[in-house]
């Protein structure tokens, strides 16, 4: 049975706080984006919080704007935001004990009533593909910051 979710982790070589402080700075989303979808003119807060909209300029194919919702937060630790379908993407921060980070995202669409349609358009090898892509990016800039 398929979870319906998309997991990739690495570790980063910075405290957990540093690294969320990327992430939650919806700003700083189109330095670290792996998709190649994210574009300027984001719209939103300096510093996202639980409940805190951002929005954005995409493009898959063709254009379009796009508003997203922090859902789930947990300061240095958990950020999930989701737009108007079911799907989230989240954000689990791991401290080790050298002082390193594990950083997973997840593509989450075990809510969608169509989920059958994600897997017949290959969103989730796709997003499998563009996570792959984001975390190597989100490594070398934090680290690079350093």
């Amino acid at each position: 049975m398929a979870t319906k979710k998309v997991s990739r982790s690495v570790v980063i070589a910075a405290p957990a706080e540093k690294i969320f402080d990327v992430l939650a700075s919806p700003h700083r989303h189109p330095e670290f984006d792996g998709s190649g979808t994210v574009k300027g003119q984001i719209r939103g807060p300096e510093r996202l919080e639980l409940g805190a909209e951002f929005g954005m300029d995409m493009r898959l194919g063709v254009g379009y704007r796009i508003t997203n919702r922090v859902v789930e937060f947990a300061p240095d630790r958990l950020i999930t935001w989701r737009h108007f379908g079911p799907h989230r993407w989240r954000w689990e921060l791991e401290p080790l004990p050298d002082g390193t980070t594990r950083v997973t995202e997840t593509f989450d669409y075990s809510a969608s009533r169509v989920a059958f349609a994600y897997q017949l358009a290959g969103l989730p090898s796709r997003n499998a593909r563009s996570i792959e892509q984001t975390l190597p990016r989100l490594k070398h800039l934090v680290e690079d910051a350093a």
